[in-house]
């Protein structure tokens, strides 16, 4: 069993541990396929994508590193719905992304998984992760680099248009 599987094995016990004991989850579970979810998930992603081009036109574009990220966030939920998954962790979300490409049932470009994970971002100048937590936690208000920008606005665009790909075929 790789090491996703064994963490999806592990986020499905954790939440059904989780529901028996308080009737809530932070984990994974199982559920029917939802196509209805997977493409509120989609819109959610165009609308997260919307908000950080407005937030940058506005300056505010630290908040863009936020939408940035749940806007590749919101693909994996929608890639998620499809496959009978709902996820309230982003580790959780992480590896059943990473499962199903292995097992073959997704095409998606391993920079969009290796860019929420918390793991690669000392490897990747633009991990999403990165900048996110360092707007975040740290006192910068804007990109400093507009090149930066550019290419996470690109990365989501084509996040999106593989999501869609996954979520609306057969």
């Amino acid at each position: 069993m790789s090491q996703a599987s064994n963490k999806v094995k592990w986020c499905l016990n954790k939440a059904k541990r989780e529901l028996e004991e308080i009737g809530m989850h932070r984990g994974l579970i199982e559920q029917e396929q939802d196509f209805k979810s997977a493409s509120l998930h989609l819109a959610k992603a165009r609308h997260n994508l919307k908000a950080a081009l407005f937030f940058q036109k506005n300056n505010y574009s630290d908040w863009s590193a936020s939408a940035f990220f749940y806007c590749v966030y919101h693909c994996f939920l929608a890639v998620l719905r499809k496959f009978g998954y709902e996820s309230r962790n982003q580790e959780c979300t992480i590896a059943v992304m990473e499962m199903l490409k292995e097992q073959g049932k997704i095409e998606i470009d391993g920079r969009f998984i290796s860019t929420l994970k918390i793991s690669q971002a000392k490897e990747d100048e633009h991990s999403i992760i990165k900048i996110r937590e360092d707007f975040q936690y740290g006192t910068d208000v804007e990109f400093h680099r507009k090149e930066e920008f550019e290419k996470l606005a690109q990365m989501c665009k084509e996040a999106i248009e593989a999501t869609s790909k996954i979520v609306f075929s057969k």
